[in-house]
C-alpha cells in the first residue's frame, strides 16, 4: 500500500492535488495547464453530465454544437466581452506546417497565414449570436433554447486540476427571447436548476445570489451565481447564469419582427457549469483517507470483496454474491464484485476507500455460515454486520441515508461558517482565523469592493437572492449601506 495522503489540516492544497492523482481522477498532461481526465474521473463527470442534460431537456432545452474557432473580428463587436477574455485568448494564425530545412523537425509555413486570425473559443456567445442572426426573423422563431456540451480554452497562468485549467469541459446554454421579462425568468430558472443539481445530487449546499457589477460575466447585465463553501473555508463559484439583455443582439444585429409588426432586438441569456464541479465535489466531502462520493454521482455505489483462503471458499462466496448483485442491479444500484487475486482484501479496502465508493460489502466463509454480511459505509467509516437476507433493501436505504448525511454535514459546516461582522478589524480577524462567508455591510460602490479585495484578497461572492434591506455603515468608506453582502476568499 502507498503512503497516506497529506492531511488536510497540514496542507490543504497538497492534499487536494495528491487526492486527484492518487484516486485516479486526473493528471497533468505534457502541455502546460492542461489535464488528462482519467476513466474514473470521467465516469463521475459523465454522471454529472447525464443528470444535468436531463434537467436541461426537462426544462425545454435542446442540444446543438457550434464551431471551436471564432473569427477575431466577432469579439471586437462586444466591447465588454472582448475586454473580459482578451488576456486568456489563444489564437490560431496559420493553417499548415512544413518540414524544416534540415528535415529533422517542423515549422509553421509562412505562406499559410490565415486571412483572419481565429480565436479558440473561451466561450461561445459571439459565434452563436452570429448564427442566431440567420435563425431569427420573427417572434414566431422565439424562444430559442439551446445548450452545447463542449470544451473551451482560457489560457490561465496559474492552474490546478479541475479547478482552473487552460482547457476544460463544460456546458453552455444560450437562449434568445422575445421580451426582457422572459429572458430574466430564463436566467433565474437555470440558476435554480443548478442549485437543485448541486444540493440534491452533489449533496453540496449553495447560496443563490447575484454578482456585483465588477464580478459579472463580461457582456452581461446581471450574473446569477451559486456559491459553495469548501472545507478550507474558501468559496467556490459553482455555476453562473447570465442575463445578457440585448447586448449581443445589438452587437450582431439580431432583430425580430414583433407581434406589433416592429423590428426589435432579441433578449438573451447564457449559463454554464464546468468540470470545476469535479473540484467542488472533491473538496466538499472528501477526507484524509481519500474521496467521499455522494451515491447519486458515484460510478460504483457498492463494491463487494470476498474474504477467502481456498478456491472452494471463493466459489461458494461467488454463488451467493451473484444473487446479491442481481438484486442490487434490479434496484438500479451500480455494483462491482472484485474477486481479483492480484491484491489482498486489505489493499482493496484501502483502494475503494481512497476512491470514495459509498458502500463496501465483505463476505467470508463465516458469513456464509451465519447468513450475514459486513457492511461498511464510506461517509462515516463505520461497519456493521447485517443479515444477508434482504441486504439489497438495506443497502438501498443506506445509500439514501448516506446521500442525505453528506448534504447535512456540508450544510452544517457552511452554516457555522457564515459570520456577521460590522467593522473591518472583525472582518480581517474572521477572514484569517475562521474563514468562510462573511456577511458585511457594503456601500454598493466598486471602489470600496476593490479596496477590500486589495487589502484582504476577499471578494464579494454574491448578493443573496431576496436579500433584506438593512441600514448600516460600510466598514471601509463609512458611507451608508443598505444591505449586507457575502464576502469570502475564493478559488
Amino acid at each position: 500500500m502507498s503512503k497516506k495522503l497529506t492531511k488536510r489540516s497540514e496542507d490543504y492544497s497538497k492534499w487536494y492535488n495528491e487526492l486527484v492523482v492518487r484516486a485516479g481522477l486526473a493528471e497533468n498532461s505534457g502541455i502546460r495547464g492542461m489535464m488528462v481526465i482519467k476513466p474514473y474521473g470521467y465516469a463521475i463527470w459523465e454522471k454529472m453530465q447525464a443528470q444535468l442534460d436531463k434537467m436541461f431537456k426537462d426544462t425545454g432545452h435542446q442540444n446543438a454544437y457550434f464551431p471551436l474557432l471564432i473569427p477575431k473580428s466577432y469579439f471586437s463587436k462586444e466591447a465588454k466581452h472582448v475586454e473580459g477574455f482578451a488576456k486568456e485568448a489563444a489564437i490560431v494564425t496559420h493553417y499548415r506546417l512544413r518540414a524544416t530545412a534540415d528535415g529533422k523537425g517542423v515549422e509553421v509555413d509562412p505562406n499559410a497565414k490565415l486571412e483572419e486570425e481565429l480565436i479558440i473559443r473561451p466561450t461561445s456567445e459571439t459565434i452563436i449570436w452570429d448564427t442566431y442572426k440567420r435563425w431569427i426573423q420573427s417572434y414566431r422563431d422565439l424562444p430559442i433554447l439551446v445548450n452545447q456540451w463542449a470544451n473551451v480554452m482560457r489560457w490561465e497562468m496559474r492552474t490546478r486540476l479541475f479547478l482552473r485549467t487552460a482547457e476544460f469541459l463544460w456546458q453552455e446554454g444560450h437562449t434568445a427571447h422575445e421580451t426582457r421579462d422572459e429572458a430574466v425568468k430564463e436566467a433565474e430558472k437555470m440558476l435554480h436548476v443548478y442549485a437543485d443539481f448541486a444540493e440534491n445530487f452533489m449533496a453540496m449546499p449553495v447560496i443563490k445570489g447575484v454578482k456585483s457589477e465588477s464580478e459579472r460575466f463580461a457582456g452581461a447585465e446581471d450574473t446569477y451565481t451559486i456559491e459553495a463553501l469548501m472545507q478550507d473555508g474558501k468559496a467556490l463559484q459553482s455555476g453562473t447564469s447570465h442575463f445578457l439583455g440585448q447586448n449581443f443582439a445589438k452587437a450582431f444585429d439580431v432583430k425580430f419582427l414583433s407581434r406589433e409588426g416592429k423590428l426589435e432586438y432579441v433578449w438573451a441569456t447564457s449559463w454554464g457549469v464546468s468540470t470545476r464541479l469535479m473540484g467542488a465535489l472533491i473538496m466538499t466531502h472528501s477526507d484524509d483517507n481519500g474521496l467521499v462520493l455522494p451515491p447519486k454521482l458515484a460510478p460504483i455505489q457498492v463494491v463487494i470483496i470476498p474474504i477467502y483462503r481456498k478456491d472452494e471458499q471463493l466459489k461458494q462466496i461467488s454463488e451467493k454474491v451473484d444473487e446479491i448483485v442481481k438484486k442490487l442491479k434490479a434496484k438500479g444500484i451500480s455494483v462491482k464484485y472484485d474477486d481479483s487475486d492480484n491484491y489482498k482484501p486489505g489493499w482493496k479496502f484501502n483502494e475503494y476507500e481512497l476512491k470514495g465508493v459509498p458502500v463496501r460489502l465483505a463476505i467470508g466463509p463465516r458469513d456464509l455460515e451465519n447468513g450475514t454480511v459486513e457492511v461498511a459505509r464510506r461517509d462515516t467509516l463505520t461497519k456493521e454486520i447485517v443479515p444477508m437476507e434482504g441486504v439489497d433493501a438495506y443497502i438501498e436505504n443506506l445509500l439514501t441515508d448516506i446521500q442525505k448525511n453528506l448534504f447535512e454535514k456540508a450544510r452544517k459546516y457552511r452554516d457555522e461558517h457564515i459570520t456577521q461582522v460590522d467593522n473591518f478589524d472583525d472582518f480581517k480577524k474572521v477572514l484569517e482565523e475562521k474563514g468562510g462567508f462573511i456577511s458585511a455591510p457594503w456601500d454598493g460602490t466598486p471602489e470600496t469592493e476593490e479596496k477590500i479585495k486589495e487589502l484582504t484578497k476577499a471578494t464579494i461572492r454574491c448578493i443573496p437572492l431576496n436579500n433584506p434591506t438593512e441600514e448600516g455603515t460600510d466598514m471601509i468608506s463609512g458611507k451608508p449601506s443598505k444591505q449586507r453582502v457575502l464576502f469570502a476568499k475564493a478559488y
